[in-house]
């Protein structure tokens, strides 16, 4: 398949461009995902929540192509099933795995050119961008990225994925291990992809964060989905949160 030809289109604002459907998922004979259903809209911030275990950061990699799936992924009414991670990202869908894949030893800048996709006019963001929304990274843009603290790893790896101008991204626990101060600024990024148009799907157990800053919230239990409302539903429902989210 040519993938240079895969380019992004533009949305209408509450346009739903990601519609899941009975997504299963598999490792091995394993059957993780039970019929998950969710989707997500243009310009939306989506919190896919729940506890270890429960399946989100499968959901994500599903949606990815990274796993055996089966069911339906509606990227703009296109199904994804069957096609190659990165045909998926080609088609305008970003992931940021939690294991923050950084190049150690190559310096903040050049993670970030590898992160550009070749062939592509006309991206909405650049490296001033990066440099402005996070300056720690301007200041360190010759260091190795293995020497980075955790912190700077989590921004480098965010960037690196924008850097490729998705319209959706999908973002596994990117705050986890961080300072609260490192934690609001990565919220304040979500904000800004939000204003800049792009779609967000987060992956977070920090309720605080994820129901600041989400439009709708998905919760996750037993591998399937759960509950599906606001933020402001969710709070209300303490069903919901003590038998799927609070310890």
């Amino acid at each position: 398949m040519n993938t240079t030809s895969m380019t992004s289109a533009s949305s209408v604002p509450g346009e739903v461009v990601l519609d899941v459907r009975d997504l299963h998922a598999f490792y091995g004979k394993s059957h993780i995902l039970q019929g998950v259903n969710l989707n997500v809209r243009a310009g939306e911030i989506v919190a896919l929540l729940g506890r270890n275990g429960a399946g989100r950061s499968t959901t994500v990699k599903a949606i990815m192509g990274m796993v055996d799936n089966r069911g339906e992924v509606l990227w703009r009414g296109r199904n994804l099933i069957g096609l190659k991670a990165y045909e998926v990202a080609h088609l305008g869908l970003g992931y940021v795995p939690e294991s923050r894949d950084i190049f150690p030893k190559l310096t903040v800048h050049q993670n970030l050119m590898l992160g550009e996709k070749s062939g592509k006019a006309g991206s909405r963001w650049s490296f001033d961008d990066m440099y402005r929304m996070f300056p720690r990274l301007r200041e360190r843009q010759h260091v190795e990225a293995g020497v980075l603290s955790g912190g700077e790893q989590q921004m480098l790896t965010l960037c690196r994925t924008l850097m490729g101008d998705p319209d959706l991204i999908m973002i596994d626990e990117p705050t986890e291990g961080l300072a609260p101060a490192i934690v609001q600024l990565v919220a304040e990024y979500l904000k800004e992809l939000k204003r800049r148009g792009i779609s967000v799907v987060l992956v977070e157990q920090k309720l605080a964060i994820a129901l600041e800053i989400s439009d709708r919230v998905y919760v996750m239990g037993d591998r399937r989905i759960v509950f599906e409302g606001t933020p402001a539903e969710l709070k209300a429902d303490a069903s919901i949160r003590k038998e799927w989210l609070e310890v």
